[in-house]
């Protein structure tokens, strides 16, 4: 790749301690073809010396609105027009608001309001100033004008705590950001509409009060950002989880098993791939109660009804959509995996072990992909890349099934 086809990032590197990481990110997206200028916050020098930088990127350390020689020819409108993409990893609570409310302290956020190239950010943070509300309302706000995030991992953190606020290693996030821009992506979806369930249902069962499950949904979140890298048209129905909406992706909120229901199937006769892996509610109470359940006796008894079978349904459609879906198992997993795709009549089923620390909330899985003559295992790694695997799986076998050397709708059932 010559220089003038390299890709242009700009890095920021704000004060968080994740920021000793990201000389790793300079030389991965280095390796990765592109040309990486990075731009230091004060907090962020006082951590990683701009030498560091300075060396893995081969160019000059920017960080002062006010450096004279460089801002003579408006050198942050220069870098403004220079970047492809924008990159800030580490991002800390305090850069996303300032991002959020569009203030313009210094070079990296001046920056970030005169520059066109698209925004992600790599959050690092303390679990509880992630979950903070002030901390997510501003997430909400960024993700609503475009902006992509990554991240961030669960797991121990520097100050000893546990939970979500790592930033994502660096291999991973330099493959989200140079898949799109390089031409790796491999269009094998290109033009089909792609529909997509994630996370849980709520069942009510008084004002106060529901019957759900553990599901967090970022297994369906990676799948439908790894459908759009591969080119195609992403609907995503999304149960009650509170996660950043992936790039260009439809997202469609939903609360109950028949909100669900009715969602998915107005959209499924128009859908040339479904993918089930929103952990629908198998039952529901028969009666919700107008006000609170007040505790008056040593037993409660509920009668349960079952809910309507989305994924069986979307599998019976005539001329629907290549169905995959997904079965959660604690034990026997590849015999119930096979029944269930039988018994539905999927075209593909994704087994995943569940419970003991598997799964639930985690930003890993390992699964088992069968399919009618044939079936593949994927061993533990990180979800989104699992899901970039599972995307490459199902264009395969849709192409398959529809004897076609580029997708093409399915024919109706006669």
């Amino acid at each position: 790749m010559s220089n003038s086809e390299q890709i242009k990032v700009i890095l920021g590197v704000t004060g968080g301690i994740a920021a000793y990481k990201s000389p790793d990110l300079v030389r991965r997206l280095r390796e990765g073809g592109a040309e990486v200028q990075v731009i230091m916050t004060p907090s962020a020098e006082k951590l990683v010396s701009p030498a560091v930088f300075q060396a893995v990127s081969d160019r000059p350390v920017r960080g002062d609105l006010w450096d004279e020689e460089a801002e003579e020819a408006m050198g942050h409108i220069e870098l403004a027009r220079w970047a492809d993409l924008v990159i800030v990893a580490p991002a800390t609570a305090n850069i996303m608001s300032q991002l959020a409310t569009g203030t313009a302290s210094g070079l990296l956020t001046t920056l970030c309001l005169a520059t066109r190239a698209p925004l992600t950010l790599a959050p690092a943070m303390n679990q509880v100033m992630w979950k903070h509300p002030a901390t997510q309302s501003n997430l909400e706000l960024l993700v609503r004008r475009g902006v992509q995030i990554i991240g961030p991992a669960e797991g121990e953190q520097a100050c000893g705590d546990i939970g979500p606020g790592r930033m994502v290693e660096p291999a991973e996030i330099a493959a989200q950001l140079l898949k799109p821009m390089t031409g790796t992506v491999t269009g094998l979806l290109s033009g089909l509409h792609v529909l997509l369930t994630a996370g849980p249902t709520r069942e009510p069962i008084d004002p106060v009060r529901y019957i759900s499950n553990r599901s967090s949904g970022k297994m369906g979140f990676a799948v439908a950002a790894a459908a759009v890298a591969a080119g195609a048209r992403v609907t995503l129905v999304a149960g009650p989880v509170f996660l950043p909406t992936p790039a260009n992706v439809e997202r469609i909120d939903v609360e109950t098993a028949a909100e669900m229901h009715e969602a998915t199937l107005a959209r499924a006769p128009a859908a040339d791939i479904y993918v089930g892996a929103a952990a629908i509610s198998d039952y529901r109470p028969a009666v919700v109660e107008k006000q609170k359940i007040k505790k008056t006796a040593d037993t409660l008894r509920l009668d349960l009804v079952k809910s309507s079978d989305v994924l069986a349904e979307v599998a019976a459609l005539k001329g629907g959509p290549f169905t995959v879906g997904f079965a959660a198992e604690t034990q026997r997993l590849e015999e119930y995996a096979r029944g269930k795709l039988k018994n539905k009549a999927l075209d593909m089923i994704v087994g995943n072990l569940v419970g003991n620390s598997l799964c639930f909330d985690r930003d890993d899985n390992s699964v088992l992909v069968i399919w009618p003559g044939g079936s593949e295992e994927i061993g533990r790694m990180a979800k989104t890349e699992l899901a970039r695997k599972l995307i490459a799986l199902i264009a395969k076998r849709y192409r398959q099934v529809t004897n076609a050397p580029t997708p093409i709708r399915r024919p109706a059932a006669s």
